[in-house]
């Protein structure tokens, strides 16, 4: 009975030994695997690709009057800088925007009741200082966005799918509107 239990003994020993050397050799494996493999996909020209095909703009907005944007893709790496006008599923061109439209939209629930500073359209009082810094000044505010003494504006009135010029059309109406 004791050979047995000494028989025993030995081979527990001995599996629990290649367990541990077998779990030690796959932790190494994905340690080592992992961090080259992430390097090799970072760098793959395929992978990069599928990704910027992934993130592309799946069309463009036009303004009647406007020329068609160019789209600059970054060149490839080692190959000399080149300006690509990439395809585009689909243009919609728009009429010119209207600042009342653009206002009634996404400016006028902070710039009605005046919330967090916000001046109150058809207000004199509220507009006659920003008027006077001059209307690059605020454009600059609505669509970069501004944080002060006079209130917060978050860029583009946190509506970030207007365009500039959607924006500097309700800033023209809101000035025409408080004068």
């Amino acid at each position: 009975m004791s050979h047995d239990r000494k028989f025993f003994d030995t081979f527990m020993l001995i599996i629990g030994a290649l367990v541990l050397f077998s779990v030690a050799m796959i932790v190494l494996s994905e340690i080592i695997g992992g961090r080259t493999q992430e390097a090799f996909i970072a760098e793959d020209p395929a992978v990069i690709g599928m990704i910027d095909e992934q993130i592309a703009p799946f069309g463009t907005v036009v303004i009647e009057g406007e020329a068609e944007p160019v789209v600059e893709t970054p060149p490839p790496a080692g190959s000399a800088p080149a300006v690509v006008v990439a395809p585009q599923a689909e243009v919609v061109t728009v009429a010119a925007v209207s600042g009342e439209k653009t206002y009634n939209s996404a400016c006028m629930a902070c710039h009605t009741p005046g919330i967090a500073g916000a001046p109150r359209l058809g207000d004199v009082a509220d507009w006659s200082g920003r008027i006077a810094r001059g209307i690059d000044a605020l454009y600059a505010n609505a669509i970069n966005g501004y944080q002060g003494e006079a209130g917060v504006m978050p860029a583009k009135g946190g509506q970030i799918n207007l365009s500039d010029a959607a924006v500097r059309a309700a800033v023209d109406y809101m000035v025409a509107q408080s004068q």
